[in-house]
Order: C-alpha cells, then sequence, then structure tokens
C-alpha cells in the first residue's frame, strides 16, 4: 500500500524460516533482475498558460509538450540467505529525464546534467534481514531509498494517475540518504523508524543544514481478512536551509509531518485508498493539511478505471511552489537563488479520472501500461494560482505510455 509498499516491492523481505536455508541450496546469485522502463507523456492545459507552466506540477510541469519523465534502469537482487538466519540484497536504480529534476539529491546528483532531462539515482542500498527481536526479525535498507511516507509514488506502474496530487508533491518527502528499520512485530503489524540526511540530502556540501531527520512509525496490512492495510508515519528533522534561515535557526528549526493511509480492498473488482497528511514547519512557519480520496475499479483483466479526489490546504503560499528552470529546485534545497512561481494562500480542490489500460502484449515487453487522464484544479478560497495567476480553476487532460522490459 503507498510509498511503503512500494518500498518493498523492489526488496524481497524474508522471514526467519526462510533465511534458515543453506547457501548450498541457493546460489546467491541465481535471482539478480534488470529492469528498464520507459515513461513519457504530455498534458494539456485549459487556460493556455504564457508561462508554459502547469502550476502546482512538479512532474508533468509543462504546459501541452510531450515530456520524457523517465528512464529507469533497475537491478535487484532479492534479499536471500548467507546464514544464521540473516539475509542479503541490493537494489540499485538509475533515473533519466524530466522526472530527475524534481528526484534530485543534493551533494550526488544536483551538478550531472542542468538539462530538462537530468540523471539522479533513486534506489541504491543494501537490504539486508537479521533475526532479531521476533519470529518474523528485523528488515533494513542502508543507503539510497524513496520516501516510505504517501501514497502516490514516482514509478509509473505503482500509482494509478500521471499528475501527482499536490500532497504527493508537497506535503510526502521524496528520496533519503540514510537507514531505514522495519521491525515485524507479527505477520500483520510493523513497527517502522530510520534516520537520514534530510530530504534529498546527502553529507557534508550537499546538505542544506547539516542535520539529521527521521522517521517512526506503524503499519499494519491483510487485515479483516486481508481487506484493509494501512501505514502511520511521523518525520522530524530541521529542513530548511541555513542560506535561507542562518545556521542557528536551521539547525533548531523542525519540520513534522504527519501522514496517515489506508487501502481497503472492497472486492476483486473495487478498491478504496484515502490519505491525511498534516506538516508543520517552524523555520518557514508554514502549515499544510490535506485529504485525498482514490477510488478503483478493475474494469477487466487489463483495464482499471480510476478517480482521485484532493483538498489541500497552503496556509501561507510557501509549500506549492513553482520552478521553471531546469536546475530550479535543486537550487531551492540548498537555498540558492531560484525563479520560482508562488500563489497566495490558498485552498486547493482536484479532481481526476483515468483509465489505466494493460495489455499483454508479449515480445519480451513485460509491461505495456497507457494512462489518459482528465484533471480539474480549482481554488476553493477565491484566490488566482493557475494560467498566470489569472483563473480560479483549470483543467489539465492527456496522458502517459510506459513501456517496461
Amino acid at each position: 500500500m503507498g510509498a511503503f509498499s512500494f518500498l518493498l516491492s523492489g526488496w524481497t523481505s524474508v522471514h526467519a524460516e526462510d533465511v534458515k536455508k543453506t547457501a548450498a541450496e541457493q546460489n546467491w546469485f541465481s535471482d539478480i533482475d534488470v529492469g528498464f522502463l520507459v515513461e513519457g507523456g504530455a498534458m494539456g492545459n485549459s487556460g493556455h498558460p504564457r508561462n508554459g507552466m502547469n502550476f502546482g506540477q512538479l512532474l508533468p510541469s509543462r504546459s501541452g509538450q510531450p515530456t520524457l519523465d523517465q528512464i529507469a534502469i533497475t537491478l535487484t537482487k532479492p534479499v536471500d540467505p548467507i546464514g544464521g538466519g540473516y539475509g542479503l540484497g541490493v537494489n540499485l536504480q538509475l533515473l533519466y529525464g524530466s522526472d530527475s529534476r524534481s528526484y534530485v539529491i543534493s551533494g550526488i546528483s544536483d551538478r550531472w546534467l542542468n538539462n530538462r532531462n537530468q540523471i539522479t539515482p533513486t534506489v541504491a542500498n543494501i537490504a539486508l534481514h537479521m533475526p532479531w527481536l521476533t519470529h518474523e526479525g528485523l528488515d533494513a535498507q542502508v543507503g539510497i531509498f524513496p520516501s516510505p511516507m504517501g501514497v502516490e509514488v514516482l514509478n509509473p506502474t505503482a500509482r494509478a494517475f500521471y499528475t501527482l496530487s499536490y500532497t504527493a508533491q508537497y506535503s510526502n518527502p521524496f528520496e533519503h540518504v540514510g537507514a531505514l528499520f522495519q521491525w515485524h512485530l507479527n505477520k500483520h503489524y510493523t513497527a517502522i523508524f530510520g534516520i537520514d540526511a534530510g530530504n534529498q540530502m546527502s553529507f557534508g556540501k550537499g546538505n542544506n543544514n547539516g542535520e539529521p531527520a527521521g522517521y517512526v512509525g506503524f503499519s499494519g496490512s491483510s487485515l479483516f481478512g486481508g481487506a484493509l492495510s494501512f501505514t502511520y508515519l511521523l518525520r522530524v528533522g530541521p529542513e530548511d536551509a541555513r542560506r535561507s534561515l542562518g545556521a542557528v535557526r536551521a539547525h533548531s528549526a523542525q519540520r513534522f509531518w504527519n501522514d496517515l493511509n489506508a487501502t481497503w480492498q472492497i472486492s476483486p473488482k473495487w478498491s478504496l485508498t484515502g490519505e491525511f497528511t498534516q506538516v508543520h514547519d517552524e523555520g518557514m512557519h508554514a502549515d499544510t493539511w490535506s485529504g485525498v480520496v482514490w477510488g478503483g475499479y478493475a474494469a477487466t483483466s487489463t483495464l482499471t478505471l480510476n478517480v482521485r479526489g484532493e483538498v489541500y490546504r497552503d496556509s501561507t503560499g510557501q509549500m506549492v511552489v513553482q520552478y521553471p528552470d531546469n536546475e530550479g529546485y535543486a537550487h531551492a534545497l540548498l537555498g540558492l537563488p531560484a525563479r520560482t512561481y508562488t500563489a497566495p494562500p490558498t485552498t486547493y480542490g482536484d479532481l481526476s479520472f483515468n483509465a489505466v489500460w494493460r495489455p499483454n502484449v508479449g515480445h519480451h515487453i513485460k509491461i505495456f501500461q497507457v494512462r489518459p487522464e482528465i484533471r480539474f484544479d480549482r481554488a476553493l478560497n477565491g484566490t488566482r494560482p493557475f494560467s498566470d495567476f489569472d483563473r480560479r480553476g483549470r483543467i489539465l487532460f492527456g496522458g502517459d505510455v510506459t513501456v517496461g522490459f
């Protein structure tokens, strides 16, 4: 469910009884998997903004322009036994495309390319299983890993819509360098905790304030006969740049992120997901809150119809920000000068409809996905954040195509 389940999908965890296998029973290198995925799309804008930007959309950010969103090369070595009840695996993913501008990691990929299409590692970690504390044990990822917070993720095959909610873009972190742990209390419940260098931060000059941040929370899966799963996460730590607030204030001012999401599989065809998020930043004196609901209907084995509704409150206008320059987002993370578009304090409402078509085309193509989408955005409190800050609402229409090998 959500980012947490996607985090685990590339990391095949093992339980205590599984890791008792000896090395002779399985070649540790035999199950290495290499994947290749390409996504491209475009979203037109009913407001035809002169600045060419779909305000409130980090990806896809350009109005009516075809975009190479991502080319992802992934290498996965699932966690396998190495003896004594321990397990070891490796996960690597390198991303090229326009999505990399927003998923950049300071100090690692922020200076690799300054074009519209950039390169960034989104996953580069060692996955561990340790037979500690409980029968199911403790799992860990150490290195670069995607944020476990939220529902909508970067992988286009693991989220319903091409566009992202305001919540996913502005109230959920993206990437971390550090360590994340899952302590499996039993087969249903897991405690989650971790420490990292900050949202999209690394170490040394790649850190905007030199202070760590971290997660604590828990999740439940396969509850009520397998119909319900949920995740709650609290994230705390300084996230503002010393260049913006000064070193003393940047080190002490905390950002608090709260996210609760749950998925209910109503029937084999119907599913419902909800997410509530709240963020408070002491340094910026900024607050957001939001609620998002997704509904899905599996019409056939290859066609799913989805709807998403959201209300998102940016109480100061500092959180929903557009970056028109290729390096703007990366500069802003470190508190460097960056050209931006911002709106007054606004309560955003959006309603999206789409179809996800995944035919089995064969010929070594593992995934072929087409997602046409129409999205309605509106300021619910009378401000005019759209179409060069001239309109209260706008319609986005378009979609994307994803091919995976």
